[in-house]
Protein backbone atom coordinates (compact mmCIF):
# COMPACT_ATOMS: atom_id res chain seq x y z
CA UNK A 1 0.00 0.00 0.00
CA UNK A 2 1.77 3.21 -1.23
CA UNK A 3 1.07 6.49 0.24
CA UNK A 4 -1.73 8.29 -1.90
CA UNK A 5 -1.07 12.18 -1.59
CA UNK A 6 -3.82 14.13 -3.54
CA UNK A 7 -2.24 17.51 -2.59
CA UNK A 8 -0.25 18.70 -5.87
CA UNK A 9 3.52 18.42 -4.11
CA UNK A 10 5.94 16.57 -5.95
CA UNK A 11 6.09 12.70 -4.80
CA UNK A 12 9.30 13.61 -2.89
CA UNK A 13 8.22 16.78 -1.01
CA UNK A 14 8.40 16.91 2.42
CA UNK A 15 4.26 16.42 4.36
CA UNK A 16 3.62 17.15 8.06
CA UNK A 17 2.09 14.90 10.47
CA UNK A 18 -1.85 15.63 9.35
CA UNK A 19 -1.21 15.15 5.82
CA UNK A 20 0.76 11.43 6.17
CA UNK A 21 -2.25 10.16 8.89
CA UNK A 22 -4.46 11.72 6.68
CA UNK A 23 -3.03 9.52 3.51
CA UNK A 24 -2.69 6.59 5.85
CA UNK A 25 -5.91 6.68 7.88
CA UNK A 26 -3.36 6.95 10.95
CA UNK A 27 -4.52 9.77 14.03
CA UNK A 28 -1.25 12.10 14.54
CA UNK A 29 -0.89 11.18 17.94
CA UNK A 30 -0.26 7.30 16.91
CA UNK A 31 2.38 8.64 14.45
CA UNK A 32 3.57 10.48 17.19
CA UNK A 33 3.54 7.99 19.96
CA UNK A 34 5.65 5.63 16.99
CA UNK A 35 7.94 7.89 16.93
CA UNK A 36 9.17 7.23 20.46
CA UNK A 37 8.85 3.57 20.30
CA UNK A 38 11.05 3.03 16.80
CA UNK A 39 13.89 5.10 16.82
CA UNK A 40 14.73 4.86 13.48
CA UNK A 41 11.29 7.09 12.51
CA UNK A 42 12.60 10.34 12.94
CA UNK A 43 10.80 13.33 10.69
CA UNK A 44 12.31 16.59 10.40
CA UNK A 45 11.46 19.07 13.12
CA UNK A 46 11.56 22.88 12.92
CA UNK A 47 11.19 25.42 14.86
CA UNK A 48 7.82 25.06 17.00
CA UNK A 49 8.39 21.55 16.86
CA UNK A 50 6.04 20.54 13.44
CA UNK A 51 7.22 17.77 12.22
CA UNK A 52 7.96 17.21 8.15
CA UNK A 53 8.10 13.43 7.22
CA UNK A 54 10.16 12.60 3.87
CA UNK A 55 9.60 10.30 1.54
CA UNK A 56 11.54 7.53 3.33
CA UNK A 57 9.61 7.82 6.35
CA UNK A 58 6.64 7.38 4.88
CA UNK A 59 7.70 4.54 4.02
CA UNK A 60 9.02 3.20 7.24
CA UNK A 61 5.24 4.49 8.82
CA UNK A 62 4.00 2.43 5.95
CA UNK A 63 6.13 -0.57 7.01
CA UNK A 64 4.89 -0.22 10.81
CA UNK A 65 1.23 0.08 10.00
CA UNK A 66 1.72 -3.18 7.71
CA UNK A 67 3.19 -4.80 10.53
CA UNK A 68 1.81 -3.71 13.81
CA UNK A 69 -2.34 -3.12 12.42
CA UNK A 70 -2.33 -6.05 9.50
CA UNK A 71 0.01 -8.62 10.24
CA UNK A 72 -0.49 -8.58 14.28
CA UNK A 73 3.34 -7.82 15.36
CA UNK A 74 3.46 -6.10 18.51
CA UNK A 75 5.25 -2.95 18.65
CA UNK A 76 8.34 -4.63 20.10
CA UNK A 77 8.07 -7.27 17.39
CA UNK A 78 7.83 -4.85 14.70
CA UNK A 79 10.43 -3.37 16.43
CA UNK A 80 12.76 -6.09 16.23
CA UNK A 81 11.79 -6.99 12.64
CA UNK A 82 12.73 -3.68 11.26
CA UNK A 83 16.25 -3.88 13.12
CA UNK A 84 16.36 -7.55 11.34
CA UNK A 85 16.01 -9.03 14.37
CA UNK A 86 15.18 -12.99 14.93
CA UNK A 87 11.62 -13.90 14.23
CA UNK A 88 11.40 -15.13 18.14
CA UNK A 89 11.91 -11.65 18.71
CA UNK A 90 10.14 -10.78 16.20
CA UNK A 91 7.12 -12.47 17.56
CA UNK A 92 7.15 -15.19 14.76
CA UNK A 93 8.19 -19.25 15.13
CA UNK A 94 11.74 -19.67 14.08
CA UNK A 95 12.08 -21.39 10.67
CA UNK A 96 14.08 -24.93 10.64
CA UNK A 97 17.63 -24.59 9.37
CA UNK A 98 17.67 -24.47 5.74
CA UNK A 99 13.69 -23.70 5.69
CA UNK A 100 11.88 -20.50 3.77
CA UNK A 101 8.47 -19.32 4.96
CA UNK A 102 5.72 -20.83 2.78
CA UNK A 103 3.47 -18.72 0.24
CA UNK A 104 0.80 -17.08 1.97
CA UNK A 105 -1.87 -18.77 -0.09
CA UNK A 106 -0.36 -21.94 1.44
CA UNK A 107 -0.09 -20.93 5.01
CA UNK A 108 -3.92 -19.99 5.01
CA UNK A 109 -5.07 -23.31 3.13
CA UNK A 110 -3.00 -24.66 5.90
CA UNK A 111 -4.61 -22.75 8.72
CA UNK A 112 -8.15 -23.39 7.37
CA UNK A 113 -7.08 -26.84 7.79
CA UNK A 114 -6.89 -26.82 11.14
CA UNK A 115 -9.44 -24.76 11.53
CA UNK A 116 -11.47 -27.16 10.20
CA UNK A 117 -9.76 -30.22 12.28
CA UNK A 118 -10.58 -28.61 15.71
CA UNK A 119 -14.51 -27.65 14.57
CA UNK A 120 -14.80 -31.43 14.15
CA UNK A 121 -13.17 -32.19 17.03
CA UNK A 122 -15.32 -29.99 19.05
CA UNK A 123 -18.47 -31.21 17.61
CA UNK A 124 -17.72 -34.94 18.68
Amino acid sequence: MAAEFDDGKDAGALRTIGEVGQALGIKPHVLRYWEQQFPMLRPLKRSGGRRYYRPEDVALVERIDRLVNREGYTLKGALAALKGGDREAAGKAPLARGETAPPPAELAARLRAVRDDLAAALSD
